[in-house]
């Protein structure tokens, strides 16, 4: 590992636990130490919830952004937020909807306080590391899961219904 790459993962290991200097973002939820395939844990837990919703966003595509955010609130409103526990997973160039300087920030800081969770792929993160030379700065309500694809698959496997508008 180079010096270089020694002080990228000492600044990540930092902003992961919250010891960010003065002046930066604080750091986002994390699931990277405490995933579990067999055992979903949630930024939101929902544990009167009878139905399930995890929506994916794999596309660089505002239009489609918008689509997966307005199936969430849609069935936030018509099943209600107890009766409903919606996850939005974004990785690839999907990622991109939960950027700091996304369109959609806002809407999704609301919506996040309805309840939805919002989970950003720490794979598609690192690949953006490698191609910019730094991480890539999320909105403070994405929770970073290790991997979109295998998170997807977790929330299918204890029985969420999968979409992908």
């Amino acid at each position: 590992m180079t010096a270089r790459q020694r002080l990228v993962a000492a600044f990540f290991g930092l902003a992961v636990f919250g010891f960010m200097p003065a002046g930066l973002a604080r750091a986002n939820p994390s699931m990277l130490k405490d995933f579990k395939f067999d055992h979903p844990i949630f930024q939101h837990p929902h544990q009167f919830a009878t139905r399930h919703l995890v929506l994916q966003v794999s596309e660089a595509n505002p239009a489609v952004w918008t689509l997966a955010l307005n199936n969430a609130q849609n069935v936030l409103n018509f099943m209600g937020d107890d009766k409903v526990q919606i996850v939005v997973v974004a990785y690839g160039p999907g990622l991109k909807m939960l950027l700091a300087n996304s369109p959609d920030a806002k809407r999704i800081a609301a919506m996040d306080a309805e309840g939805i969770e919002f989970d950003a792929c720490h794979n598609t993160m690192m690949a953006m590391m490698h191609a910019t030379g730094h991480m890539p700065v999320l909105v403070p309500q994405a929770v970073i899961v290790p991997a979109g694809i295998v998170r997807i698959m977790q929330l299918e496997t204890h029985g969420f219904a999968y979409i992908k508008p």
